[in-house]
């Protein structure tokens, strides 16, 4: 499978794809004018503590107050990161693991005004200030370091043992009097000298920071994680990555520079991109955002998928769509399941979509079938950077799954809900508009009699007011004396109206 990992550059933002095999497998979009704390770590001050949350609000110099929960609070407790390093099936040095306790509550551990340590791990989102973890890790290249808990662990992703077992020997060799480390994917086939250079190089980070916190007053910036690209890099770029090319320079004489910085004696493959075509057009990736996000994905046999995100969940459908088939019914509804699988397994990764997942397969009669189009769904998602995990289809043919959230979802960073049917995808008809207004009309005419009633009205109302509303506006006229006038504003929302109220006469009141 060949890859190519591209980075385009603008003034105002950049954007990042991963394309495998010539079809989109990844992007990443990130502005220039939102920086993105994630990873940054922080001395923190304590702003207030919420029992009823069992959580904290810290201030960290963000725009508005961080959020902190008690199971994200060091209190040297090695059993929960055992526990999540078991989770992402890595091996963990030391000690077996005992059962995990119950956390104290929030209020035994923090008080208002208190100094603390923390690290951003997901970033500010709406209304909605940044989470924070008091779990450090300084991740680089070929190792992660993790400076409060004593575990090591290697990648899931290595799936080799004989390689596995090599790298555990290099752990143990490694292992910090403080701290563990986690071997990354790109750890395969390195060398110990030169994971011995980049463990001191995190270990040494960690250093400055402590140093830094000791003479800061909070909140204040201990330790900002590396420009956008270079993360990319450091996080993205491996073995199985043909080609880097890079449309900027300057960013490629950085990149060069930090990879000669992790290994100087490898010929990497980073090619400055200088042709008049754009980079990602070139490579087919610029496409229309309604095609990357759109709801409806249309598979080349004719069947699509919908994808319907939820404040909770994002629910997944399939359909047979066009797709008739050449012979059986179920033949058909197998062939359109499968391959929706492996789109779905794309889409996920195209969009970054987190959190819990449910599919709905088309129902399959035979078991066998249900089982292939399941083995065919896990099999796709290996794929993927990011961790997953798939129960076992249903018998109504549903799929529940979970997803790592590396990072905002894509429609999250490039779009925002419509103003007027508030991420809905509806709206109410002109005529339930009408008749909401009209109901208004009747009890201010009722309230009160000889008015001048005036409306602002969007002009997509006024057919339907004519339509349905003449009798009514002359009844109330000639019944309660008040005058209505309608004027048109185009600029308020469809569903929106403004009802003012003038006596007819001075020697009225309102």
């Amino acid at each position: 499978m060949s890859s190519v990992l591209l980075i385009s550059v603008s003034e105002h933002d950049t954007r990042v794809a991963l394309v495998e095999d010539g079809q989109l497998a990844e992007f990443f979009l990130a502005s220039h004018h939102h920086d993105d704390p994630t990873g940054n770590i922080y001395k923190g001050r304590v702003l207030k503590v919420v029992p009823g949350m069992d959580a904290a609000f810290v201030d960290v110099g963000l725009d508005r107050p961080a959020y902190l929960h008690v199971q994200e609070l060091r209190e040297d407790w090695d059993d929960y990161v055992t526990l999540w390093l078991k989770d992402e099936n890595l091996w963990t040095g030391g000690p077996a693991s005992r059962p995990l306790l119950p956390a104290a509550p929030i209020e035994d551990l923090l008080c208002p005004g208190q100094n603390i340590l923390v690290q951003v791990f997901r970033a500010p989102l709406g209304n909605k200030g940044a989470r924070l973890t008091t779990h450090v890790t300084l991740p680089g290249h070929y190792l992660v370091f993790m400076p409060t808990v004593s575990h090591l662990g290697v990648s899931r992703r290595i799936a080799e043992e004989t390689e596995r077992a090599r790298l555990k020997a290099c752990l143990s060799a490694l292992k910090p009097k403080e701290g563990g480390l986690i071997a990354r994917t790109a750890c395969q086939g390195q060398r110990l000298d030169q994971l011995a250079w980049e463990k001191d190089f995190l270990v040494t980070q960690w250093q400055k920071v402590l140093r830094k916190n000791e003479v800061c007053t909070a909140p204040a910036l201990l330790y900002q994680e590396m420009e956008v690209p270079l993360r990319v890099v450091r996080d993205w770029f491996s073995d199985q990555v043909d080609r880097l090319l890079v449309d900027d320079p300057q960013l490629h004489d950085r990149i060069i520079n930090y990879m000669c910085s992790f290994n100087p004696r490898v010929d990497y493959k980073v090619e400055l991109y200088q042709e008049p075509e754009p980079l990602l057009a070139h490579f087919g990736v610029e496409m229309a955002w309604e095609k990357m996000l759109g709801r409806r994905v249309w598979l080349k046999s004719g069947g699509y998928i919908l994808i319907e995100p939820t404040e909770a969940l994002t629910a997944i459908d399939v359909n047979t769509g066009r797709f008739t088939g050449h012979r059986h019914l179920e033949d058909t509804i197998l062939q359109t399941n499968l391959e929706a699988a492996r789109e779905i397994a794309r889409q996920l990764r195209r969009r970054n979509v987190g959190g819990l997942i449910i599919i709905d397969f088309i129902d399959m009669e035979l078991s066998a079938h249900r089982d292939l189009v399941y083995q065919t769904m896990v099999e796709a998602l290996k794929k993927d950077r990011a961790k997953t995990t798939v129960l076992s289809m249903s018998s109504l043919g549903l799929v529940e799954m979970t997803r790592q959230r590396l990072r905002d979802s894509l429609a999250l960073t490039a779009m925002e809900p419509c103003p007027y049917c508030e991420g809905t995808g509806t709206r109410l008809s002109p005529e339930v508009i009408v008749h909401d207004l009209l109901r208004q009309l009747t009890a201010e005419a009722k309230e009160f009699p000889g008015c001048r009633l005036s409306v602002a009205v969007h002009p997509d109302l006024l057919p339907a007011l004519q339509a349905v509303g003449d009798h009514i506006i002359h009844r109330l006229t000639s019944t309660y004396q008040v005058t209505i006038t309608f004027t048109e504003k185009p600029q308020n929302s469809r569903q929106h109206y403004e009802i003012s109220r003038e006596w007819q006469s001075s020697s009225n009141e309102p």
